[in-house]
């Protein structure tokens, strides 16, 4: 097994040279993708990343040569959700590296990716089987029109594409056996063992586990058409709802079918497209729904907020404390910033595991 390395914030000039590192092989995509009715034709190359081999103490999980998905169900199995878009599918490949690079039982995660049926599936999944050979993954394709009905315009039209609310469906496209799972968004890197994030426990009854932030104001996530009305703020009496990001969580998915939490997302959906109750796209309702019931997970899990939130060239710093995972919500992606040549210091912690295929690039 490759070695681990350890990152520190202030490591930022030493990674950044990590970044010329270059691994073995090539992989191509070419996909379209028509938001907004307009068309964009994206072509990539991305290299393909070394095997990581599990420490000999791992549990026994199925391997993939053996021609069968038994993978899918082992109870040994570490589940890891993704949706995989043509526009952060580089992102996708980092993250994806990023967890593989610090697992102690790499071998033991299953990737399950959703990307949408109107864009072709096929590409994203072309691009992951040749950099990631060795995978164990499936692929989902998601509809857009189940959910394109129901999303309202929002502050950023990137958050209003009908990928960005398929975790709401996550339950309902993944197999039974699976019960839970990691989402994790395609702009982040993990730096530290993903299998301690997926050993957080679900106490009482929550359905979902993330960092929360009690301190951020609350009220903001909503309209003064919500406030004002006494139906619908007392939604939140008698919760403690804090903020939490739904780009890393923790989902107990027999809960989440049993209670049949996609309809009641749905049924938020469909009041906003009436009323105007929110503004920020699909954590709204994630929020009406399960604010004040989320089991606890240390913020060194979701450093958020490093892509400047919804300002455009806003360079963050990490939030005090150890870091397990770094995540560039918001507007700035460290690759696209890269490529500009306008970076922020904290995007060189990113660099390394970029597999795009440069001129920098040593490739055979």
């Amino acid at each position: 097994m490759m070695p681990k390395p350890t990152f520190q914030p202030n490591q930022v000039i030493s990674l950044y040279i990590a970044f010329l590192a270059s691994f073995a092989s090539l992989a191509t995509i070419t996909a379209t993708a028509s938001p907004m009715n307009v068309t964009i034709t994206l072509s990539q190359q991305f290299k393909e990343a070394p095997e990581f081999l599990n420490s000999p103490n791992c549990p026994s999980v199925p391997d993939k040569d053996t021609g069968e998905d038994s993978y899918v169900c082992s109870d040994n199995a570490v589940h890891v959700a993704m949706t995989l878009d043509a526009a952060y599918l580089r992102g996708s490949m980092a993250a994806i590296l990023s967890v593989l690079q610090h697992s102690s039982c790499p071998q033991n995660i299953v990737f399950h990716f959703v990307a949408s049926a109107s864009g072709g599936p096929s590409l994203p999944r072309a691009a992951i089987s040749s950099s990631f050979p060795y995978l164990k993954s499936q692929f989902y394709p998601f509809d857009d029109s189940a959910v394109a009905r129901l999303i309202s315009t929002s502050i950023r039209s990137a958050l209003d594409t009908p990928l960005n609310y398929a975790r709401t469906y996550l339950p309902n496209l993944l197999p039974l056996c699976v019960t839970k799972v990691v989402y994790l968004d395609s702009d982040l890197v993990l730096v530290d063992d993903i299998a301690k994030l997926a050993a957080t426990q679900l106490v009482g009854d929550s359905v979902l586990a993330a960092p929360e932030y009690c301190n951020a104001n609350f009220s903001f996530y909503f309209t003064p058409t919500f406030w004002s009305n006494p139906s619908l703020s007392l939604t939140f009496a008698n919760r403690k709802a804090c903020y939490f990001n739904t780009g890393v969580m923790v989902i107990d998915l027999d809960r989440w079918r049993a209670r049949d939490y996609t309809t009641r997302i749905e049924e938020w959906m469909e009041l906003q497209k009436r009323m105007r109750i929110y503004e920020l796209g699909s954590l709204p309702p994630f929020l009406l729904v399960f604010a004040g019931n989320i089991a606890p997970v240390d913020h060194r899990w979701n450093q958020h907020g490093l892509g400047g939130d919804n300002f455009q060239g806003l360079c963050r710093d990490l939030h005090l404390g150890p870091v397990s995972l770094l995540h560039w919500s918001g507007k700035g992606k460290p690759w696209a910033r890269i490529d500009a040549k306008r970076p922020c210091p904290l995007d060189a912690l990113w660099a390394p595991y970029d597999l795009l295929k440069t001129p920098f690039s040593f490739d055979s």
